[in-house]
């Protein structure tokens, strides 16, 4: 399988205890489908909490490097960071630095999440009370 940037063999590479294919000239990495779900895991533990959210979805300008077919690209859940996916299903191609960047939203959306509740509990609470202190 080859970068479909720089059309040179993929190596395979860990990351986050993850086999994905690594790009060793753009440092870009291939997850295939299910991969994406598993490195959202290393900064999520609520399932509840998870499934991707596309945004903005438009073509992109590469090609999936298993199927040859033109990837989209897509805003990941609505924040700035387009990621490419093959539109028949064989993965995400991260270019260097998203595969943090996509740790970073998934953290944040994990405290986002807690403090939501939080207050949606102390509301709650004030609200049985009578609206008072």
């Amino acid at each position: 399988m080859n970068c479909p940037h720089c059309k040179i063999a993929l190596d395979e590479k860990k990351f986050k205890s993850i086999d994905v294919d690594h790009c060793p000239n753009c440092k870009g990495l291939w997850l295939d489908f299910h991969e994406l779900e598993q490195l959202e895991d290393h900064a999520i533990n609520d399932p509840s909490g998870k499934g991707l959210i596309e945004y903005a979805r438009r073509d992109s300008d590469i090609h999936c490097p298993h199927c040859n077919g033109q990837m989209e690209t897509f805003n990941y859940r609505a924040y700035d960071l387009p990621i490419d996916h093959c539109t028949t299903g064989h993965g995400y191609w991260l270019d260097k630095g998203e595969e943090d960047r996509v740790l970073e939203i998934m953290r944040k959306r994990t405290r986002d999440l807690k403090r939501s509740s939080s207050a949606e509990e102390q509301w709650a609470q004030f609200m049985e009370r009578g609206g008072t202190r």
